[in-house]
């Protein structure tokens, strides 16, 4: 056996994906640090990749684009979301436990980092729309997660409703901590939305 392999040694696809994991991560916080202490049109690619330790080819090997580094942000949300709607209760409504989810994910992170983000992605119309396109997506993703948290076939149209209507819920949110300019935080925001849905349907 080669002297670099064993029971304990860590596969070499496993280390691979790890570094390409922390590259990724590393290439993200570096980007919006830069965008959001110099802004986002005089941040250039070669000052990211320099900045992430990387050359600007290999910037291209994770990103295609800078507006990528911002709707990562949002792709990445959608899937933490996700992932904390399957630590629900499936005793919980499904509205409930998506609203639960929600608050729980963005309460990890700082309100006045989320509302630089979200405004600094609102100033950039091409991201703007991608972002509102990045929405369909997230909807269906999270059908799906509620469809094998809730199996029942005859339950499915009353899924897809309450995926929906709570992505509705989310982005009125986030309008709102944009329009009242983070007067109040977006957990309060988020239990109105879905106080406001919960009474109309």
């Amino acid at each position: 056996m080669p002297a670099d392999t064993g029971p304990n040694t860590p596969p070499k696809d496993g280390l691979r994906e790890r570094k390409r994991r922390e590259t990724l991560q590393r290439i993200t916080d570096v980007g919006m640090g830069l965008f959001l202490q110099k802004g986002y049109e005089a941040t250039t690619l070669d000052e990211i990749a320099a900045a992430a330790g990387i050359s600007r080819r290999t910037f291209f090997y994770y990103f295609k684009s800078k507006d990528d580094i911002l709707l990562s942000l949002q792709n990445g949300m959608g899937e933490v979301i996700i992932a904390a709607l399957k630590a629900e209760s499936a005793d919980k409504r499904p509205l409930d436990a998506v609203r639960d989810a929600v608050i729980a994910v963005c309460a990890r992170f700082p309100a006045d980092e989320m509302r630089a983000i979200d405004r600094l992605m609102r100033s950039i119309p091409a991201v703007q729309a991608r972002k509102q396109a990045s929405y369909v997506q997230h909807e269906d993703d999270l059908f799906q997660a509620l469809r094998q948290r809730w199996p029942d076939p005859q339950r499915e149209t009353g899924l897809r409703l309450v995926a929906m209507l709570s992505m509705g819920a989310i982005r009125l949110s986030f309008e709102a901590l944009n329009r009242e300019n983070g007067a109040r935080p977006i957990a309060d925001l988020l239990h109105e939305a879905f106080a406001a849905l919960k009474a109309e349907v």
